[in-house]
Parts: C-alpha cells; structure tokens; sequence
C-alpha cells in the first residue's frame, strides 16, 4: 500500500476509517491524561500513523510533537527519537551550565553598584554637556565682539583679543578634561563589567553551539532501508547547513522512527492540532496539516528513501488552460485557474509565465508584474515589454491599482463582524513553516485589507476583500486569523481545512494603461 504524502492534506483524509479510527482513539488517549489538559488546551500537533506489522495486522501508533509536561516518553505514545531530558543526562547538566552562566549575567546586569555607575554617568554627561554649550556659547559671543572690534583695535587691543580666544580654547579644553577625569572611575567600572558579561555571553554561545551539536549528533534517523544518518549529515546540503532548533521531534519522524525500529509497514499518516492557536500562528482545533518543511522536509526526504510514497499533488506536472481577457501590443490580462503558478515552481508544472512567453516569443522582460497564490484563481496583468513592466509595477508599487477579490468563507461571520470594515495586521513568514504567513505586530509588514459581507448561502459567508497592500498570504491570514474575521476562507488547506478548491477568486482589477494613460477596469466571472 502506497503512503499518503505527509506534505499534503487530502481533502478526504478525515473519512479515510484507518485514520478516522487512530484519530479518535488517540484524542480519547489525550483525554484520559487530566494533568496534559492545560498545557493541550494551549495548542499542541498530534500524530497518528497507521502500519501493517509483521502479521499482517493492522494497527496504529500515536505521538504529540516535542515534550508535554517536559516528557517525552508518555505511554500510550512514541517515545522521543532520543530522550536528552534525563537529570543527570549530558544534555541537563550542560544546559544547567548555560543557565548558571544566564544568572550571572542577569545578576552582573542588575547588580547595584552598575545600574548606579551607569546613572551617575548618564548624570554626569549631562550635566557637563550643559556646562560645555553655555561655555560655547560664551566663546560664539566673545568672537562675534573681537570680530566687530578687529577693524579699528589697537595693536595692544588685538594682542589683548588674542589671549582672550588662546585662554577660551584652553578653556574648552579643560572643561572637557575635567569631565573625563570625573567620568574615569564611573567608565572603569560599568566597562569591567560589561567586559565580564561579554566574556560570558561568547562562553554561553561556545557551550550552546557545543551542546546543540552533541544533541543533534545523538539524533540518529533511520530509514526504511535501514539506513541511518544523524542529524548534522541530513541538515549538511541544506541552505542552513545545521538543523533547526526542535528538528527531529515533529511528529512525522517519531512516528516513522518507531515503525522502522519495530519492522512496522507505514500505511497512512496525519498530523491534527489540538487546542488554541498559537500567538501569531492559525492553527485550527481538530485540523489536519503536513508536516512543517523547514525541520521535517530534510528529514523525511531521508527517512522515506526505500518506501513507496504517493507524489505531492502540488509537485506533479499539470496541463491547464489560461484565458485571455484583454491583450494589446503592451500586456496581456490573464484569468488564471486554481491550482496554476503564476511563476514557475521546482516541478514541471505550467505557469502564467510559462504559457504567455511561450504564446508571445517577442515578449521582452520580467512579464510578471504581479501574483496570485497557485490556489487563487482570477485576474493578473502581464506586461509584454521592459517597459510596461516597470510602469506597471510602479503603480502596484504605489498601491494605485485597486482589486476586488470575491471568497467563500468557511463558516457564517455575518452575526459576529460589521458589514463592512477594515483589516490591519502586519505578516511575516513563517520561517520554520514556509510559505505559511505569521500575524506579528512587532516585526512584521503592514497589511491591511477592506471586506464587504455580501451574503450567506449553506452556511459559508460570501465576502468581497480590497486589499490595500499585497503581502503573501494576506487576504488568506487576515480571513481566518483570530484578530482578523476569524474564520478562514473555504478549502484553505494552510490556514483551515483542505476542499476541492481554495474559493478566493480575483474578480475584478483595475489599472492605468502605461502608454495611453487610459484607467481600465478587468473583470473575470466569479469561479464560483
């Protein structure tokens, strides 16, 4: 039997009775744990894997990723790959080392006799600096009169204005002294001890990078040829070349981990949350999602070699077609269907810039002025020179193209938001879960979109979305996260549950045509 791809979420992963059963049994296993409540509650990835072992029976196995109550050895469950938390294991004893070594500089950094060299200092400077601009203040005057009086002063009268600007400088020069000399005992002292803390903090990174290596050394993967590899090979040809923080403790490998040590044929697997979505994060309660790329990708590209695994839908080479909407010897206006690239990806699958270069050959520059998510379906203006291309990406630039999206979310929102309203929450990816998107209000971009309840029909709320700005994801985050309208668009797989189809259609886009300045308004036909 051929294993489902952990990378993608079938829409119909949630009937399938092999993996219904396993899901239902382990959630009444994470309900009989009454202490893992609280920490559940606040969000958690469970796993489940279905496998054949050598009888021919058919059975499951459970895992949760990372450690619950700071174990990860819970019966009932799959038992870390490696277990580095015993207390007087290597890895407990030298993150207490690095703890200690944490404390000291805490306590360096609030120790008394700093915090008050440091405002004394800071007390000092100002007071000096008061004392040094009345001071030149004085010498700016004092030069302003010898100035006036250079003309006509007697020869006495200029010798006399040139002790008096030789006395102001030295003047200068000792108030600046003074300074330095009060301020010498304040700078030794908070220099000794920021000096220490910045010793201690390279002792703290040589024993982090020592013990992360040593931790990662000790996570060995096998594969279902019985091949194993610790970590630091796996993550070597990688970009980062060192595994992440929490690699290897997913709970994809665990699972697969456990069934090649036990002989056990892997037969479906699906990872599901539990509990609250992460601050930043949309995770849905009772939702199925693929395995993380960043931790998980490397991994399990090794520990599946010798195993028969269906292909990645979303990798495979498709053949679809790309209406026409309006061309002129500048651009082209494409509706693109769901499930096409609007660029081209790593697997031979067609895109808008695929098909338009190959239908216009003359066809001169970047061409892709914009784009859509391969899940989104809808309008794209494709420009056919340089230099439309970059008259049309200044307007996109310069936010003046306006867009009309229609979605059908997933549930009814109209009894909870306004009709009509506005969405601000800056993004940033999601860097250990591309090409996933994170609220973040510290660090992220500005994104902010207009939305117009349209209706409701079998329960889902049809919307039209104005996005201001064009962040990956945006419409798509701001749908389904809590702070946004807290429900996600249907058929989202990334951010709420697989469909048929992503149902977020750009229906309408209007720009201004670079060559005649004309304002043109394109409009597809909602999919759906």
């Amino acid at each position: 039997m051929t294993l489902n791809c952990p990378f993608y979420v079938e829409p119909s992963l949630a009937d399938d009775p092999l993996v219904s059963e396993a899901v239902t049994q382990t959630k009444a296993m994470i309900a009989a744990h009454k202490d893992w409540q609280d920490e559940v509650a606040q969000g958690k990835m469970f796993g489940v894997l279905v496998v054949r072992d050598t009888t021919g029976q058919t059975r499951f196995l459970s895992a949760y990723s990372g450690q619950i109550g700071g174990r990860a050895d819970w019966e009932g469950f799959v038992p870390a790959v490696f277990d580095y938390l015993q207390p007087d294991g290597h890895f407990c004893v030298h993150e207490r080392e690095i703890s200690d070594i944490n404390h000291r500089i805490e306590a360096l950094l609030h120790d008394e006799a700093y915090l008050s060299a440091l405002q004394q200092r800071e007390e000092a400077e100002a007071r000096f600096t008061e004392v040094t601009c009345v001071f030149q203040e004085k010498m700016r005057q004092a030069k302003q009169r010898r100035d006036e009086r250079r003309a006509t002063a007697t020869p006495d009268e200029t010798a006399a204005m040139i002790r008096e600007s030789q006395w102001m400088k030295a003047e200068l020069k000792r108030i600046k002294r003074r300074q330095q000399e009060e301020s010498a005992p304040l700078a030794q002292r908070i220099t000794e001890t920021e000096e220490t803390v910045s010793r201690l903090k390279k002792e703290r990174k040589r024993l982090s990078d020592e013990l992360q290596r040593w931790l990662f050394s000790h996570f060995v993967m096998r594969n279902a040829r019985g091949e194993e590899r610790n970590l630091l090979y796996i993550f070597s040809p990688t970009l980062q070349g060192i595994p992440p923080s929490g690699a290897g403790e997913c709970c994809a490998p665990k699972l697969l981990q456990f069934a090649f040590q036990h002989h056990l044929q892997p037969l479906r697997i699906a990872e599901f949350w539990q509990g609250a979505s992460p601050m930043g994060e949309i995770r849905q309660h009772d939702q199925f999602y693929p395995a993380c790329r960043s931790k998980c990708l490397p991994i399990l590209s090794f520990m599946l070699q010798g195993l028969d695994v269906a292909p990645n839908p979303l990798e495979q080479p498709s053949r679809q077609t790309l209406d026409i909407i309006y061309e002129d010897r500048l651009l082209v206006v494409v509706n693109k269907p769901a499930g096409m690239l609007a660029v081209p990806g790593k697997a031979d699958r067609e895109s808008v810039f695929s098909i338009v270069r190959s239908r216009y050959p003359e066809a001169e520059g970047p061409m892709i002025v914009h784009r859509l998510d391969m899940a989104t379906s809808g309008l794209m203006v494709v420009a056919k020179t340089t230099w439309a291309y970059h008259q049309l990406q200044r307007q996109f630039e310069q936010r003046t193209v306006k867009k009309r999206y229609i979605a059908l979310l997933s549930g009814d929102v109209s009894h909870r938001v306004t009709r009509r309203g506005t969405i601000s929450l800056p993004l940033r990816p999601d860097i250990e879960d591309r090409p996933r998107q994170r609220v973040d209000h510290e660090h992220g971009r500005e994104a902010v979109t207009d939305y117009e309840i349209l209706g409701t029909e079998n329960g889902h709320t049809r919307i039209a979305l104005y996005p201001k700005t064009g962040r990956t994801h945006q419409l798509r985050v701001h749908c389904a996260h809590a702070e946004g309208l807290g429900c996600p668009i249907l058929g989202d797989a990334l951010y709420g549950t697989p469909y048929d189809r992503l149902y977020l259609h750009a229906e309408s886009l209007t720009f201004t045509h670079p060559a005649t300045g004309e304002k043109m308004t394109m409009e597809a036909p909602k999919a759906f």
